[in-house]
């Protein structure tokens, strides 16, 4: 008796045995790392997501007025099925592509509804693995979200970089962009990201997208846009999506990535649209098709929750006027957080020019602190931030912006 137990407890432990700890998640791990530190005084910027003064979550009044109105209506909760809601596709596609694009005038947009932002990369990733025709890598930015790599490299993608932030300058490198997107094989799969770059906080001028557009149409090139931060780089929706309109207009048949868990606040909720643009509505069918096929085995139905927020607010012209004004006060809390932090760096008395802080856009500012420089903030501070040294502005509380300038002085002056 005692030999079987033993061989079958040996049995029991033997099945993983192989495996060893998976690496920590960078942004994830990082807030579990502040979390269970037991300083007072520490500050957490290792996550992007808008908080108020005090550094605390923030539901938008919109959203609220929403769910109580659905919760009034007394739905249902049966499946969206397998692409989600209909309504929702159809004006979250136009939020971002306009209603008078002729991509959605002629019916040339095949949707889904997916699970927030990640997702919808993910399903897109999938689909260019599977039944693309050409090469399958896709080029991303030197420095781009942390999680941009694994999802194409899970999907059965190649990633490679291009150049597209100058740490010289803080700015857009045209000059490479331009070059190194000259140089990809023909028909090449780049990743951009629609707005608010993450981390860069850098983003092509409405000119150099054009060149960006010429270059790849001449390079016969397929891009996907991440459309993360709409409304948060100028403020404006419709500045914000001028460069994906652009591309559509000049007839490129992209790929769009969408999410609201940033202009909504609808982080857990995880409402997202996939969109590619086709050629024909009666290619849109068989794209749609294809997409099914990828969906129904990986989550088979989207979350409907956070969906029919979305659709409640951007088809009734009341509830989208409040949000607009909502979204707009909150980029105007972003910035005048970004402003402070400026004035309380110069303040310090560094000679280093800081100037990038309100030359830089959206959420981020890319601060060109060094890895080490940013371990000595967590250690000597309890301040956790990204390695690559990405400052979460939008994050920040009130009452840590002078407490972040001081130590950043601290470790920068030496």
């Amino acid at each position: 008796f005692n030999f079987i137990t033993k061989m079958a407890t040996r049995s029991e432990r033997s099945v993983w045995s192989h495996l060893s700890h998976g690496p920590i998640d960078p942004t994830f791990g990082l807030f579990d790392s502040y979390r269970n530190d037991p300083r007072p005084r520490k500050v957490n910027m290792a996550i992007g997501i808008y908080t108020d003064d005090k550094g605390g979550p923030y539901v938008l009044p919109i959203v609220k007025k929403v769910e109580r109105y659905i919760v009034e209506k007394e739905l249902d909760k049966e499946y969206a099925g397998i692409m989600g809601y209909h309504a929702f596709r159809q004006a979250a596609t136009e939020l971002v592509l306009g209603k008078d694009s002729p991509a959605i005038v002629n019916k040339l947009c095949a949707t889904a509804q997916t699970v927030a932002g990640t997702s919808a990369l993910r399903i897109i990733a999938t689909f260019l693995a599977k039944l693309y025709p050409y090469g399958k890598t896709v080029y991303m930015s030197n420095h781009t979200w942390p999680n941009h790599p694994t999802i194409f490299k899970e999907s059965g993608l190649t990633v490679e970089k291009y150049r597209y932030y100058d740490s010289s300058t803080g700015g857009l490198d045209t000059a490479g962009l331009y070059e190194d997107l000259q140089k990809m094989p023909e028909h090449s799969i780049v990743l951009f990201q629609a707005c608010g770059h993450n981390p860069t906080a850098v983003d092509p001028k409405l000119d150099e997208w054009a060149e960006i557009s010429r270059i790849c149409k001449e390079q016969s090139h397929f891009l996907i846009f991440d459309v993360t931060y709409l409304g948060f780089a100028s403020g404006d929706i419709e500045q914000d999506a001028a460069g994906i309109r652009k591309l559509v207009a000049d007839g490129h048949k992209l790929a769009l990535c969408q999410s609201f868990s940033k202009n909504m606040g609808l982080y857990g909720d995880r409402a997202g649209n996939a969109i590619l643009v086709c050629s024909s509505e009666e290619e849109k069918t068989i794209v749609e098709s294809q997409l099914s096929l990828i969906i129904r085995p990986m989550y088979s139905n989207p979350p409907i929750h956070g969906a029919r927020i979305v659709t409640e607010i951007l088809t009734n012209p009341e509830f989208k006027t409040e949000w607009i004004k909502e979204q707009r006060e909150m980029f105007d809390h972003v910035f005048e957080k970004r402003r402070k932090l400026h004035e309380a760096l110069i303040k310090t008395g560094s000679t280093l020019n800081w100037s990038r802080v309100m030359e830089q856009k959206g959420w981020f500012f890319f601060s060109g602190i060094t890895k080490e420089q940013v371990e000595k903030l967590e250690k000597d501070h309890g301040i956790y931030m990204s390695k690559n040294g990405r400052i979460p502005v939008v994050a920040l509380a009130a009452e840590d912006i002078e407490y972040v300038a001081k130590a950043i002085h601290e470790v920068t002056r030496h």
